[in-house]
């Protein structure tokens, strides 16, 4: 896999809709044998800045997990749940009141995904669809949350027929009993079509007639494009292409006004030999070019600009997921929060990346608030056990004696003690990752050594931790806080958290 990096992501605007920017989620699956706690997945979102999830279901853990983080979350009521809430305007009232009433507005809940591809999973609770989501918003409704909340359910691209060219694009006419009035639902409720879009099988199925790099959003000369002959628009990439054949089947049932939110997309990252283009390369180039594409905001041919705000498939790799190889790897990240390949980012507005030639180290922050800095610094040579020797006096680091000094030298030695592990560069917001070596004169710093620690299968300990060793409770212990004006400092710490 070559040199680790961890992922970051700039995700901005709430939903989507063509007045606001688009952002990039992720989707959270949970078969893996060793499924992290969800206090550690969410402390891997924190530490990746990801600030849009998408649950499979409505677990209590993790909605408990992710409240007061301010990430946005998609919630999902199971295929298994659909019949009765389908059938009961009381049984989803009690799937509201419990699954979302009771963690909103903490847990920032802002999308229920009513089943998920139910026309092909689930086909025979096609004909209660729309009645599961008139009856969940009229819950929503009820609780006064409609308006912040929307509800729709993720369809799967393959129910769009001829779609390319884009322009001639329709939705299986046999689908039209249910797909019209759930497209009225969305237009009068202001939801949007949420849409599962996987170029990896349109490439993997299309017997060599989609070129890879097609799929891939690789760049194509000219004469390589793919161009509808009816709006003699040009298509680059597979993804844009469905996007506005969904577009296109809409306008063909008169629906001209309903954005699209794609739910999934992604590529796997392994497969059997049957699949050779299931690689690390490959997943690592879509997953790059997608993020890219996404947060530019260049929207599709049919509709440039126009935001088209999509969830990644996925987290983690999912090990004890049922099919083949590559049904277990489509994840970003392993169950240990180490990521499975490095995200080629550069360039992409605030996007934190690196490429397999440069070194990361991590970081005091610029203008970091001083006792904020000893205070870590105290814990990494404390509980955090790392060797601060060489900043005594006499030694090759004590100069600059100055805290951001000290505090780097020490946040970077134990970021690399952690194998560079998820969340292990942040110390309270405090630190950062940089490509730029910090080293000066005879300080070198363990990264420029080659020194990468031991990965061990743990989160870094949030500053919000009530271990008896965590940084929060050597931040309070430590005797500089003692020193220092203690009630100041109690509110810093508390704007922190």
């Amino acid at each position: 896999m070559g040199v680790l990096l961890f992922l970051l992501f700039l995700l901005t605007a709430s939903t989507a809709t063509a007045d606001e920017d688009a952002f990039i989620g992720v989707n959270i699956g949970t078969d893996l044998s060793d499924m992290p706690h969800p206090t550690q997945v969410a402390a891997l979102l924190k530490a990746q800045q990801i600030r849009h999830v998408r649950l499979y279901d409505a677990d209590r853990g993790m909605l408990v997990a992710l409240a007061n983080t301010g990430i946005q979350v998609v919630v999902s009521i199971p295929n298994e749940q659909l019949l009765g809430i389908g059938q009961s305007n009381s049984t989803a009232a009690n799937w509201v009141s419990q699954n979302i009433v009771a963690h909103y507005p903490a847990t920032n809940i802002t999308a229920i995904c009513v089943g998920s591809e139910v026309f092909t999973s689930l086909p025979n609770a096609a004909k209660i669809l729309v009645n599961a989501l008139k009856y969940v918003q009229s819950a929503l409704v009820a609780s006064n949350l409609d308006r912040q909340i929307k509800v729709s359910t993720p369809l799967p691209s393959s129910i769009i027929l001829d779609s390319f060219p884009p322009s001639q694009a329709f939705f299986n006419h046999s689908l039209n009993p249910v797909l019209v009035p759930m497209l009225n639902f969305l237009q009068s409720t202001g939801s949007y079509l949420m849409l599962n879009i996987y170029p990896y099988y349109d490439y993997m199925q299309a017997n060599g007639v989609i070129p890879l790099d097609y799929a891939l959003f690789e760049p194509l000369s000219p004469n390589k494009e793919a161009v509808d002959s009816n709006t003699l628009l040009h298509y680059t990439n597979v993804f844009d292409a469905v996007v506005d054949a969904a577009y296109s089947a809409m306008a063909f049932l008169n629906f001209t006004n309903i954005p699209v939110v794609v739910t999934e997309s992604g590529w796997p990252s392994k497969g059997d030999a049957s699949e050779p283009d299931a690689t690390i390369e490959n997943a690592n180039t879509y997953n790059s070019n997608l993020i890219r594409h996404v947060l530019n905001n260049t929207g599709t041919p049919k509709r440039p600009g126009m935001a088209v705000s999509t969830f990644i498939y996925e987290l983690y790799n999912e090990d004890t997921k049922v099919g083949s190889i590559s049904e277990k790897n489509w994840g970003l990240f392993n169950a240990n929060g180490e990521p499975v390949y490095i995200m080629r980012l550069t360039g992409s507005g605030n996007v934190l990346s690196n490429d397999t030639t440069n070194q990361t180290y991590c970081t005091a922050k610029e203008g970091a608030d001083k006792k904020m800095l000893q205070a870590a610094l105290d814990w990494a040579c404390g509980p955090g056990k790392v060797d601060c020797s060489a900043l005594l006096q006499g030694q090759p680091c004590y100069e600059p004696d100055d805290v951001a000094a000290h505090a780097t030298y020490a946040f970077d030695a134990y970021y690399h003690k952690m194998g560079k592990a998820a969340g292990s560069c942040d110390f309270n917001g405090v630190a950062t990752i940089t490509t730029t070596d910090p080293s000066h004169g005879s300080c070198v710093f363990t990264g420029s050594l080659g020194m990468n620690g031991t990965l061990v299968n743990v989160t870094m300990p949030s500053f919000n931790s009530t271990s008896s060793d965590s940084p929060a409770d050597y931040f309070h212990r430590s005797a500089f806080m003692r020193l220092v004006v203690m009630i100041g400092v109690v509110f810093s710490f508390a704007a922190y958290l």
